[in-house]
C-alpha cells in the first residue's frame, strides 16, 4: 500500500484528480470504457471539481456511487447532490451518472437492481476500474460501519445498512470493493490520524482495514498522517 502526503486538503484533491484522470485514460485505452466509483466528502467534491476541468475521454466514462443515504432527491445529505454539483462543468451526460436508487419504495430490491446495473457496466462479476474511498474517524469506509451486519456479506455486491447517524445507507460491499483494479484513498484532517495509522498497518479490526491493499494508493494531508505542525 503506497501513501503520498501533501500539505493540505486542496493539494490532496488536486493529486487525486490527477490519479483518476490517468486511470480513466488508461482504462479507456485498454478496454474502451472506464467505470469509476466515487464516495462523498468535502475533499472529494474539490477533487471532482478539479477533474471536471480536465481533458478526458468523457464519453467513455461511467460513474457509479460507492454509497448513498436513503434520503429524498436533492437532499443536502445525499452524496449525489454534491456529486452532480461538483461535475456540473464537465461534459459528462446525466445518463453516465448511475445513481443508487435510494428513493425506491423497496430499497432491498433496489439494491439488487443496482448490483445488476454494475454487472451491465463492469462485467460478471463486475470489476470497477477505480474505487475512490474515504476513511471515517471510527474506521468505516463506504458505508461499511463497525458492527453492521453488512460487514459479513460475501454473496452480495450491494447491500443496505442498519441506521448510521440517523440514516440507512446503500453501499458497495467488500467483495465488490476488493475486485477493483485500483483503490484510491483520499484522507484529510487530524481527526483521521489514528485510523489512518491502523489502515496503513493493515488492521482488519476496522472496516477500512479489510479493503484490498495490493492495488491501493493513499493520498493524505500531513494532518491525517499525524505529522507534527501539520
Amino acid at each position: 500500500m503506497q501513501i503520498d502526503l501533501f500539505d493540505d486538503a486542496a493539494a490532496v484533491a488536486a493529486a487525486a484528480a490527477a490519479v483518476i484522470a490517468a486511470d480513466v485514460r488508461a482504462a479507456v485505452a485498454a478496454r474502451g470504457r472506464c467505470v469509476l466509483a466515487v464516495s462523498g466528502g468535502r475533499t472529494p467534491w474539490l477533487m471532482l471539481h478539479d477533474l471536471a476541468r480536465r481533458d478526458l475521454p468523457w464519453a467513455s466514462l461511467e460513474l457509479v456511487q460507492v454509497d448513498e443515504r436513503l434520503a429524498p432527491a436533492g437532499d443536502p445529505e445525499r452524496n449525489l447532490t454534491h456529486l452532480r454539483e461538483s461535475l456540473a462543468d464537465s461534459p459528462l451526460a446525466q445518463g453516465q451518472i448511475h445513481a443508487m436508487p435510494v428513493e425506491a419504495t423497496d430499497p432491498l430490491a433496489a439494491s439488487a437492481s443496482y448490483a445488476a446495473r454494475l454487472r451491465d457496466l463492469a462485467g460478471v462479476p463486475p470489476v470497477l476500474d477505480l474505487v475512490h474511498l474515504g476513511l471515517g474517524s471510527d474506521g468505516h469506509t463506504a458505508s461499511l460501519v463497525p458492527g453492521d451486519p453488512v460487514l459479513g456479506f460475501m454473496d452480495a455486491d450491494v447491500a443496505l445498512t442498519a441506521p448510521y447517524q440517523g440514516r440507512r445507507r446503500m453501499t458497495l460491499t467488500f467483495p465488490m470493493l476488493n475486485r477493483a483494479r485500483r483503490i484510491l484513498w483520499v484522507v484529510t484532517g487530524a481527526e483521521k490520524a489514528p485510523m489512518l495509522a491502523r489502515l496503513r498497518a493493515g488492521d482488519s479490526g476496522i472496516p477500512a482495514g479489510r479493503v484490498n491493499r495490493e492495488r491501493a494508493l493513499i493520498l493524505a494531508d500531513r494532518a491525517a498522517a499525524g505529522e507534527a505542525g501539520a
